[in-house]
């Protein structure tokens, strides 16, 4: 079975789904798939072929972003094999597929741009259109929810059988020796003993401004603790640096921008609690991170964070600061709440396997390429 699939998000700086995108072509390789990536890049497909595994081939002509999404949004052309050759399944793993005379799976990891539109960029606010062509072509669809799963059938009124939720895996529990080295190597970062941590792209939905907040109100009663925010700026994040201009204890909060893997895994060690706070999640990947090494979760209600997470997090209501205030200080302040967090969060993550999950795409590729399922609907 020939299968093409999207490796773009494998490019630059890897955050969230470019991370979930490296775990599962990492885990493809096997001998009854030959895959093909290709990356819709007109200058960063050149580094494609030293990202990919051994035994996955990678497309050498250039794809070039934005006229192919236009196209894309308007037309079923040009199609996917005009690079690839024949394939038998195409995967978008970011929202985006493809036309293809093979059929098709796209992944959608939220519906941010359909609930909330005030929270995405111009680019995202495509995705759409996208997703509603490929659905009309008669694409497959992927979710890492079931929460997802739901919502795309709802919105978009596809064929529940042509909607898959595979959830995404995480890494597995830290050995206690490793995390505290970890720890250790964190101190030497943030010259901190104990600090509240956001790990994640700064952009509107993750609601780093009521955090602050929140901290403010914490950091009242608690003068021992500090706050770090990890991870890069995305758009929107000016509202963050004015809030923590405005903030009465700014000089206790730092603000580490995109770490590199080692930094990133000493910060999320070396936390006394992690703070989850956005308003909406299709997923929600660095909470069971946290939990695997060692650091308890606080998490807003929303989205599928309820799914993900169950009873390993203590809950806040999302945008209220003093919610998460007294949930931060409840986790802070009692040794026995966080240790009882931490033996379900170890419970939890064993749920969660990248092998699982990709045992289980291939099963769908299988699937999909033997029998689309699909009745497509007539396209402009």
């Amino acid at each position: 079975m020939r299968v093409a699939i999207d490796a773009t998000a494998l490019l630059g700086r890897r955050t969230g789904i470019g991370n979930c995108t490296a775990e599962i072509i990492k885990r493809l390789p096997r001998p009854e798939l030959d895959l093909i990536a290709f990356a819709v890049s007109a200058r960063g497909a050149s580094a494609l072929p030293s990202m990919v595994p051994t035994g996955v081939s990678t497309v050498n002509r250039p794809m070039v972003a934005r006229p192919l999404r236009s196209a894309w949004r308007r037309t079923s052309h040009p199609k996917i094999e005009w690079w690839t050759g024949q394939v038998d399944v195409v995967h978008g793993p970011n929202f985006v597929v493809p036309p293809s005379r093979a059929n098709e799976i796209v992944t959608v990891h939220d519906l941010t741009c359909v609930r909330f539109p005030e929270l995405c960029t111009p680019d995202t606010l495509q995705i759409p259109s996208l997703l509603e062509r490929a659905i009309n072509r008669g694409a497959w669809v992927h979710t890492v929810s079931s929460f997802v799963a739901d919502e795309v059938i709802a919105h978009f009124d596809i064929d529940a059988a042509r909607v898959v939720a595979i959830p995404n895996g995480t890494i597995p529990v830290v050995a206690e020796s490793d995390r505290v080295a970890l720890s250790a190597r964190a101190r030497t970062l943030i010259d901190a003993e104990r600090y509240v941590l956001s790990l994640g792209t700064i952009e509107p939905r993750k609601d780093i401004p009521t955090l602050i907040t929140a901290f403010e109100m914490l950091a009242a009663e608690d003068r021992g603790v500090e706050l770090v925010l990890a991870g890069p700026d995305g758009w929107g994040s000016e509202k963050v640096t004015e809030a923590i201009e405005k903030s009465p204890v700014r000089s206790r909060i730092r603000r580490l921008g995109w770490l590199e893997d080692a930094d990133r895994d000493a910060v999320l060690a070396g936390a006394s609690v992690f703070a989850y706070p956005s308003v909406y999640e299709g997923f929600g990947l660095p909470p069971l991170e946290a939990m695997a090494f060692g650091t308890p979760v606080v998490a807003t209600r929303v989205g599928a964070l309820t799914e993900v997470l169950g009873d390993a997090a203590q809950w806040a209501d999302a945008g209220q600061p003093d919610s998460l205030a007294s949930a931060l200080a409840a986790v802070l302040d009692d040794e026995d709440q966080a240790a009882s967090l931490l033996r379900t969060g170890r419970d939890r993550i064993a749920r969660y396997d990248w092998n699982v999950t990709v045992d289980a795409l291939v099963e769908l590729y299988a699937t999909v390429a033997t029998n689309s399922g699909a009745h497509p609907r007539q396209l402009p």
